[in-house]
């Protein structure tokens, strides 16, 4: 069962989604909360794996939420759930730890989906701000993936296409207690900390590239 923290300043947008989000197998409300403060004063209590926030809040906005939430509770995942897919909401979102990024276009399949991959660890984003982000992030030529090795550069592949740490496994015939350390030793390398950032690096440095 995922546990999920509903953060939404707009009452019926916020009523919306924890109706919405009863209707998802596998899915619980653990709260609901009209501001950043009192989304952070949720994850405090515990027992919370995933925040579902937006961005345009009063008292303590989302995005300082998520920086307090990642930095406070790293085990807690951020998605967010706005109108805004500009590149600073964007590019923000991800500085401050979110582990995901939809639109409020988003349908109940989608979300779904997002928060079972983001609670397993994983990126996931719309399919807008998908291009938005390889728009932004095409390879710039830079020399050097900071002592990566093959191994651990396969593993980064990897983690850009989406694959979980059960896939990378079995795709390279590791265990995946093996997949754990080459992620940490990479994202230790590169300064990520989590696979959105890894993500990012990947195309900056042209380890991938758009299809």
């Amino acid at each position: 069962m995922i546990r999920v923290v509903v953060a939404d300043d707009q009452q019926v947008v916020r009523e919306g989604l924890v109706a919405l989000l009863g209707l998802i197998d596998g899915v619980q409300v653990a709260g609901a909360a009209a501001n950043g403060v009192e989304a952070v004063d949720l994850v405090a209590r515990g027992n919370v794996d995933v925040v579902l926030m937006d961005l345009r809040m009063p008292v303590l906005d989302g995005i300082q939420a998520t920086a307090r939430i990642t930095a406070d509770h790293p085990g807690v995942a951020v998605l967010v759930l706005t109108t805004y897919a500009d590149d600073a909401s964007i590019a923000n979102a991800l500085r401050a730890g979110a582990r995901g990024y939809l639109t409020k276009d988003a349908g109940r399949a989608e979300i779904g989906a997002a928060l079972r991959s983001t609670a397993a660890g994983q990126s996931t984003f719309d399919p807008e701000v998908s291009k938005r982000l390889i728009a932004g992030l095409t390879p710039t030529g830079d020399a050097g993936n900071d002592g990566l090795t093959a191994r651990e550069t396969e593993v980064l592949k990897l983690i850009a296409r989406g694959l979980s740490n059960p896939e990378i496994a079995g795709e390279l015939f590791i265990s995946e207690a093996t997949v754990k350390t080459h992620i940490n030793n990479t994202f230790a390398k590169i300064g990520a900390r989590h696979r959105a950032e890894a993500v990012r690096y990947a195309y900056r440095k042209g380890i991938v590239s758009e299809a």
